[in-house]
């Protein structure tokens, strides 16, 4: 055994750990419960996560973006709750209270296990902003309303993220969340769906063939 690998590797993680928490804040935010949880610690720490921004009383794109990510919710049944969680931050904070971010999510059917609608400090929110979703262009970064329509997708155990527009198809961030797995389950799943393809490809060609047992299997795949 390395004795100096073995001693030294726990601070490496705690640092890396200590750097993650420095840059994507640990500000306290509240959700429509009135529940408090630290930003980085209770909210992104060992999970998967889809963070957006939005603000309760948007007549633009928010209540569209909250209707496509209802469906994005649904299609990761399953996932949702356990390993992965989804965020709606608001951008209006001051406006915002956890009542108001109750309320919409209700009317729009979104309160829903996993999935957070949060409100907190004006200063701590706009430094979540910016460390999320800032383009580094000034015309951009300071106007709130340029970052209501995407989408953060971070890992932690990985320190993966990227973003994708929030109104892409269902299809496409589903598979942008699948990014964020480890490589193991990615080639697991590119396996699975290789073999599904070949056997559809088979039966195709048992059809082409003249097989009659083969029509009703691959319409079953289709």
């Amino acid at each position: 055994m390395d004795r100096r690998r073995f001693l030294t590797k726990p601070a490496t993680e705690t640092s890396a750990t200590a750097q993650k928490r420095s840059y994507l804040t640990n500000a306290l935010l509240t959700n429509y419960d009135g529940k408090q949880f630290k930003f980085y610690d209770d909210l992104l720490k060992g999970k998967i996560t889809l963070v957006n921004m939005m603000y309760a009383r948007c007549d633009g794109i928010c209540p569209a973006v909250t209707s496509n990510l209802k469906r994005v919710y649904a299609g990761l049944k399953g996932r949702i709750g356990r390993d992965t969680f989804m965020y709606s931050i608001t951008l209006k904070p001051e406006q915002d209270s956890p009542a108001a971010m109750k309320h919409f999510a209700e009317m729009h059917r979104a309160n829903l296990p996993g999935w957070h609608f949060l409100t907190g400090n004006p200063d701590e929110i706009e430094t979540i902003r910016f460390r999320l979703f800032r383009w580094d262009h000034p015309g951009l970064d300071n106007n709130v309303d340029q970052h209501t329509g995407m989408l953060f997708l971070f890992n932690d155990n990985l320190s993966r993220n990227c973003k994708t527009p929030a109104m892409a198809s269902v299809r496409q961030i589903l598979e942008t969340v699948s990014w964020m797995d480890p490589v193991p389950v990615q080639a697991a799943r590119a396996r699975r769906d290789a073999a599904k393809l070949v056997e559809k490809f088979e039966r195709e060609a048992a059809w082409a063939r003249g097989e009659k047992w083969a029509k009703d299997a691959v319409a079953t795949l289709e």
